[in-house]
């Protein structure tokens, strides 16, 4: 068994439900597969001495779901006062407009198709209830509407899929795009040398310990790809298809369709810098 402390970001074993952080506790969504992982895990994030509390991806529509992260959140003493959305994806949205149906809040995201209420999220904002505070960080890539929220109380960041607690993720061609996810990575390293960030609360997979350690696993991984990807056309592998079977010969087939999307975006970010 491999040891977790020598895993790229440290991720922390046990049970993903469960507190994560003095100010958060993940509530994980039935949804397991190939590309949730282990499911959504839903954020619950308060001040300890407060009865108001910030969900972070309410998850999929799942009444059962829904329900368990209302009742977590008032065997605590907390009331639910505002949901956010890292994304629009349905298995971190699409139960956002039940939830806040369930809880009668707002619903605030980057996407204007996704709010509930006249308030959105945007690069800079600071989002205040009941004295916790979380930072919005712009963090396109994955999607062009990612967004993290950045904990400083507990030197962590909320990454929704931009970086995952096992594994990679997906740059969703043509909604996201590499440049821009490059970019994100290199944003959420700066928290980490500046701001002192130190925990990764994922959108899936386990709490990561070692956040500079995932970021720079992340941007070493996406350079190895892409010079893969290079050499793949240079090697006379030109559809996207052709590249995936060559760079991902070694990844299950089940994740293929997810991994052309990547490869696309690959093969954007290439062209537009004329590298292939």
């Amino acid at each position: 068994m491999t040891d977790a402390s020598a895993l790229p970001g440290q991720p922390r074993g046990g049970a993903l439900s469960g507190p994560a952080t003095a100010r958060a506790v993940n509530v994980l969504a039935p949804n397991a597969s190939a590309m949730t992982l282990d499911g959504t895990n839903t954020w619950i994030v308060a001040e300890p001495d407060s009865g108001l509390a910030v969900v972070i991806d309410p998850g999929p529509l799942d009444d059962g779901h829904l329900r368990n992260v209302v009742d977590t959140a008032e065997k605590a003493g907390k009331r639910i006062a505002l949901t956010l959305l890292t994304h629009g994806h349905p298995d971190h949205a699409e139960g956002a407009a039940r939830f806040a149906e369930l809880t009668r809040t707002r619903v605030r995201a980057l996407d204007p198709a996704l709010r509930l209420g006249d308030e959105g999220l945007a690069a800079g904002d600071v989002v205040t209830v009941g004295g916790l505070e979380l930072r919005v960080v712009p963090t396109p890539g994955h999607t062009a509407d990612s967004l993290s929220f950045h904990l400083p109380a507990d030197r962590a960041v909320l990454t929704g899929d931009t970086i995952l607690g096992r594994g990679t993720t997906v740059v969703a061609h043509p909604d996201g795009r590499l440049g821009d996810y490059l970019d994100s990575l290199r944003r959420l390293r700066s928290l980490t040398v500046d701001d002192g960030v130190h925990t990764v609360l994922p959108g899936h997979g386990p709490v990561l310990e070692d956040a500079q350690g995932a970021v720079e696993f992340y941007l070493a991984h996406r350079a190895h790809r892409l010079a893969q990807v290079e050499t793949a056309v240079e090697n006379g592998h030109r559809t996207p298809a052709e590249v995936v079977a060559h760079v991902y010969a070694d990844v299950d087939r089940s994740l293929w369709p997810a991994a052309e999307l990547s490869v696309r975006a690959q093969l954007d970010y290439l062209s537009e810098h004329g590298l292939i």
